[in-house]
């Protein structure tokens, strides 16, 4: 577990950082956009070999599209049920039914969908769960969960802006990797030492950030990261590239704590033209009730999971593998950042700024428990494995 704690702890630190350095290093906003493509170059790396040891039992492909209606589950369920909560209980009665307090929290509360499938993997590797069925079926929920989430975000976006080609064509782009992925499953015969996929992870987070910055539309590095180390013959890694891999993961958890937009003083604009920015402040004890109650709500929107599964696993597996689509990190950091940008605001944005954070501290916790229910025990006070 000590992996876990130290993941945990540099999660910390960047969360800290992000906070400070606004206020007191006047150049940190013009370091954001290399901030960002290196921690989703970390992020690529990340998937990259989680792609490698990602398999398709292609004589079974009906499994995999319940794996996807479950990961949808885990993502809609949270999102939903933040949104309403927003609409219901954070809004005045006269904005109930109002088509622009609706539209923008359904943007807002796309924050809560997206498992961190970085930091979930990295905290599961590093808890020595990485050959448990919790951690197979949680590396394809996770994975589709978050495709999910980009999907999404593309009739939202939509939705607030209008229709571009540029959405299209992402759409496009989508497609056309998870087909090459599929025809081409582990039949690339390319270098894979932790050098060369330092190479491709910055390659892939380069790429994206320019689609991003000829169409305005963001194209998350998952999953082209994802198909390549599907497409990568396997091979074992050796000692050396498990040091880069752990210092890789060790960077990429302070850049995801770092990846947090300033909670407080930069989430308002100058004028009221959104709904959500037009809402009256909140004392902090309101702030803080609120805050505890989404990331209730959020996460109880996760444990569909729980019910399903349930010819290959136990409850108590089926359980862990819901807590585990708890983390959430730089992706739903990036909605919040998105919402911001589209011009929302006020306390609904603080608090899921501040659920967020919450979720983030809590993440070795939430591993933690899971590794508490994989692991049974036994005689003499060790541990064994529920399920390999």
């Amino acid at each position: 577990m000590k992996k876990v704690v130290l993941y945990s702890t540099l999660l910390l630190v960047g969360l800290f950082l992000s906070q400070l350095l606004p206020q007191y290093f006047e150049g940190y906003s013009s370091m954001q956009p290399v901030l960002m493509v290196v921690t989703m170059s970390a992020l690529a790396y990340i998937m990259i070999n989680v792609g490698r040891e990602f398999d398709i039992d292609k004589n079974n492909l009906k499994q995999y599209g319940w794996d996807y209606v479950v990961a949808m589950t885990t993502a809609t369920f949270p999102w939903i049920a933040v949104v309403l909560y927003f609409i219901f209980v954070l809004m005045p009665s006269e904005l109930w039914f109002n088509a622009d307090a609706w539209k923008e929290t359904l943007v807002i509360g796309r924050f809560a969908a997206p498992t961190s499938a970085g930091v979930l993997f990295a905290m599961l590797a590093a808890a020595g769960l990485g050959a448990t069925w919790m951690f197979k079926k949680a590396r394809v929920l996770a994975i589709f969960d978050d495709l999910d989430t980009v999907l999404l975000m593309i009739p939202l976006t939509v939705l607030v802006v209008g229709w571009r080609p540029a959405l299209g064509l992402t759409l496009l782009l989508m497609l056309a990797l998870l087909v090459i992925g599929y025809k081409f499953l582990h039949k690339w015969n390319i270098p894979s030492s932790a050098s060369s996929i330092v190479g491709y992870s910055v390659l892939i987070a380069g790429l994206c950030e320019l689609f991003y910055i000829s169409t305005d539309i963001h194209f998350e590095v998952l999953l082209p990261a994802f198909v390549l180390g599907c497409m990568m013959k396997s091979q074992h890694e050796s000692a050396e590239d498990a040091k880069v891999s752990t210092a890789v993961a060790s960077i990429f958890m302070v850049l995801v704590g770092l990846s947090l937009p300033q909670i407080f003083g930069a989430v308002t604009v100058a004028d009221n033209s959104s709904v959500t920015n037009a809402m009256p402040a909140m004392e902090m004890s309101e702030i803080v009730f609120h805050v505890i109650m989404i990331s209730i709500v959020s996460n109880v929107g996760k444990m569909f999971p729980l019910f399903c599964y349930r010819n290959e696993a136990t409850v108590k597996e089926r359980l862990a593998l819901s807590i585990g689509m708890w983390p959430r990190g730089e992706v739903g950091a990036g909605v919040l950042m998105i919402s911001i940008g589209y011009g929302f605001g006020g306390p609904i944005v603080t608090i899921s700024m501040l659920s967020l954070a919450l979720n983030l501290v809590l993440t070795g916790f939430f591993i933690m428990m899971v590794r508490s229910l994989i692991l049974s025990p036994v005689k003499g006070g060790a541990h064994e494995k529920t399920r390999a």
